[in-house]
């Protein structure tokens, strides 16, 4: 591929004009002529706000066509997108304006005041909403008024996104995708999962996320189908939007909520060919009563942050709870030990991957970048994994004692950060519970100082205006002490032994 991927995006609309893109859940249907055409008008509003190819455009936004327009724009202004977790405080917002160092944030409306002054400190050049209301510093009121601009030259090997992804040091990362890396996932995405124009996805996953806009989005925009947008997942909602839909894609939780819904049954999804599950381990159990109740089996794969999607489970073929299927052509997956010596089939280690999918290192951090990635040129995961005979691959752990709450990766290291600076705890260790809905909860284990007490519920809401609320421990324990190896390293495993019932 030599183009950038927004061209790839361009020729659907010229294939289908008309094709229905986004049928918002509260507004008109948006054809992908419609959906180019403003993102070319968002393209000449940040061209006249100074962007440049290269620049960085940090957003943090609620989901909308606008803004998912505003993707397409920067694609096609070869600027480098930065999409923004909506619950992310000013604080945290703070960290990534000062380590991408934007042209441009754009933020909603109401979070404008708190967030514009922490943007100024950072020195980012301008501050936008995408208020189409007249409200000053509206970049859609731009848009209507600045004069057309051709795509900007770019290609294969073109940074097009800055994906941050924490760190178990607690300070994030922001991981350097290409518009290759995007292209080569999305179009071995559109080929595993048999996408076409006449798909329809509901669609009712975050566009911050790699999962919602990566694997959802440039499935539907590359294939010409059309995305159901629900701007947050409401499981009536999603289970009435099945009627005539095709394709869902979700997290665990997504499953385990309509399992729960009533009326939610085979008759709901009749028309639906695959339910795909990712971001998450999703338990035998849920996958067991989803085939009960609506004779479909969930697909399940396996990707992160700096690489897109690696593996799948296949659409025709046998789909096995606990595994998450199959390399994609053109990935490779080994698992290795310690060494980075590949172990045989049936032997857990690291799970390390190649590929054009595979990022091109973390945003001024070349010595992170370093580690991340094997002598040999493998991006070591951090996920711990075992390869059945037959190539199918199966997580077992996480080796850097990641969190998945929700479908949202929280690392522990940035949690007990801010509880060892709370007063009275000595020091903290934060790990998953299992979860039902969630799939795993964010639980702390604290120590107190000599004589100190804890007020959870203090505790608790203070964290909640430093972190956004899926970090927030959902249990707080007091200990008398952290349970420690002969290497002084704390023990989580034996943390969630005793605190797992």
């Amino acid at each position: 591929m030599t183009a950038s991927f927004h061209a790839l995006l361009d020729a659907t609309c010229r294939r289908a004009p008309h094709a229905i893109a986004v049928e918002p859940l509260d507004g008109a249907p948006v054809s992908y002529t419609a959906l180019h055409a403003q993102a070319a008008r968002l393209h000449a509003a940040l061209a006249a706000s100074g962007v440049v190819p290269g620049d960085r455009v940090c957003v943090q936004v609620g989901k909308s066509v606008a803004a998912l327009a505003l993707y397409l724009a920067c694609l096609r202004a070869g600027a480098v997108f930065v999409p923004l977790n909506t619950a992310y405080t000013p604080t945290e917002i703070a960290y990534f304006l000062g380590d991408a160092r934007p042209r441009l944030f754009v933020c909603d409306p109401d979070a404008l005041a708190a967030l514009a002054p922490g943007a100024v400190a950072a020195g980012v050049h301008g501050v936008h909403t995408l208020a189409a209301d007249g409200r000053s510093g509206s970049l859609l009121d731009h848009a209507s008024a600045a004069p057309d601009v051709a795509p900007a030259a770019a290609d294969a090997d073109t940074l097009a996104v800055l994906l941050y992804t924490s760190g178990t040091t607690g300070r994030s990362k922001g991981a350097m995708l290409t518009h290759a890396n995007l292209a080569t996932n999305a179009q071995a995405l559109v080929e595993a999962w048999h996408f076409t124009a006449a798909d329809v996805l509901v669609h009712a996953l975050p566009i911050f996320h790699i999962h919602g806009l990566f694997v959802a989005g440039h499935c539907a925009l590359l294939s010409g189908a059309t995305m159901r947008f629900h701007a947050r997942f409401d499981p009536v909602a999603v289970r009435d939007a099945l009627a005539g839909a095709t394709v869902l894609m979700g997290v665990p939780t997504f499953y385990t909520r309509l399992l729960d819904t009533p009326g939610f049954d085979a008759a709901a999804c009749a028309t639906v060919r695959v339910f795909i599950s990712g971001s998450a381990p999703l338990r035998p159990e849920t996958f067991a009563a989803f085939e009960a109740r609506t004779g479909h089996r969930i697909l399940e794969r396996y990707g992160m942050s700096e690489t897109g999607i690696l593996a799948s489970n296949p659409l025709d073929g046998p789909r096995v709870a606990g595994s998450v299927g199959m390399p994609l052509p053109g990935v490779d997956i080994r698992i290795a030990d310690p060494t980075h010596r590949p172990l045989p089939p049936g032997e857990t280690g690291a799970i390390q991957v190649r590929g054009p999918n595979v990022f091109h290192g973390y945003w001024g951090m070349p010595e992170k970048t370093a580690e991340a990635f094997t002598p040999d040129g493998w991006f070591d995961t951090g996920d711990v994994g075992v390869c059945a005979p037959d190539g199918r691959l199966a997580l077992v752990g996480r080796a850097k004692d990641l969190v998945i709450s929700g479908g949202y990766n929280v690392y522990p290291k940035e949690i007990e950060t801010e509880l060892d600076a709370w007063p009275g705890i000595a020091e903290s260790a934060v790990f998953g519970l299992p979860h039902a809905d969630f799939g795993e909860a964010v639980t702390a284990a604290v120590v107190l100082a000599p004589g100190a007490t804890l007020d959870v519920p203090t505790l608790v809401a203070a964290l909640r205006g430093r972190l956004a609320a899926y970090k927030v421990p959902r249990r707080v324990e007091v200990v008398d002490a952290l349970p420690r190896n002969t290497m002084g390293k704390v023990q989580k495993n034996l943390l969630r032994d005793r605190f797992a019932h």
